[in-house]
């Protein structure tokens, strides 16, 4: 007689693989953080040890020194650099979605929409953000166009793919069954596409904060643009390198928080079940 009641193997299997797992991991952060500590220490050697000036490459330890005493400046810069790119981000995402849409419902629309998005994606950011800079002012605006532009092209083309990889049997029983086109696209297309969109905000997020720093570059009163343009002006290259250390400490942060959200949500999907 068979069973299909799991044995105490299976038991002892599912205990034992989350085991495993969380070794795994400890062993891989162990492993980076000592190659970050080696890279870091010989980096300070051959400067201490090599009389390399400051003003060419300071050591970590004055940059670091440099980034806690001026700490309010630039905790107070980064925010405004990550609303700016959040910002960007938000409206090169929403942009991208809704042309996403019509281009998968619509073969005319594709045609018509995509030589348009890829003419933006080819046209260089860094010569067009002066431009916006005279259009639209010194304030946040054109930082926030600027990230949106940089963002939207690997947003559209992830959310076309998405909203087009719906299940063949799916979509069949969905239609037999007289669903309507929205609410196809509402309980079958948006659900697929999300592992697609977190895909592309993955890249597309920090895209956003390169876009938010390069406006800021051309003008503005406050960003971590601004401190790495003055620095550079002014040789001083400990606050250029502690703007670079927030502005990636930033990067860092939201695409970990873009991870967690995506574990969350896609439990259902294999990419996340592994």
């Amino acid at each position: 007689m068979t069973t299909n009641a799991p044995s105490r193997l299976d038991d002892e299997l599912i205990v034992v693989r989350p085991l495993q797992e969380g070794r795994l991991t400890v062993a891989v952060w162990a492993t980076t953080t000592a190659v970050f500590v080696a890279l870091v220490s010989a980096w300070e050697g051959i400067v201490r040890l090599g009389g390399v000036p400051v003003y060419l490459l300071p050591a970590p330890t004055v940059i670091l020194e440099r980034l806690l005493s001026r700490w309010t400046l630039f905790v107070g810069n980064g925010v405004t650099t990550l609303l700016e790119a959040l910002a960007g981000f938000g409206v090169g995402g929403l942009v991208a979605f809704v042309l996403a849409t019509a281009m998968a419902h619509s073969r005319l629309a594709e045609r018509v929409l995509y030589p348009i998005a890829l003419l933006i994606k080819v046209t260089p950011i860094v010569a067009i953000a002066p431009l916006f800079v005279i259009w639209f002012g010194f304030g946040p605006l054109p930082k926030i166009l600027i990230a949106a532009l940089i963002t939207f092209f690997p947003m559209l083309v992830n959310a076309l793919a998405g909203l087009r990889a719906a299940n063949p049997a799916a979509l069949d029983f969905l239609r037999s069954v007289g669903a309507s086109t929205v609410e196809i696209f509402l309980t079958l297309r948006v659900p697929g596409s999300l592992p697609y969109l977190f895909a592309a905000a993955r890249v597309a997020v920090p895209l956003s904060l390169i876009g938010a720093v390069v406006g800021e570059w051309w003008g503005a009163s406050e960003g971590l643009g601004r401190i790495i343009f003055l620095a550079n002006t002014n040789l001083d290259m400990p606050s250029l390198f502690a703007a670079v250390v927030v502005l990636t400490l930033l990067g860092v942060g939201l695409t970990s928080l873009l991870s967690l959200a995506e574990r969350r949500m896609l439990r259902w999907h294999e990419s996340v079940r592994g």
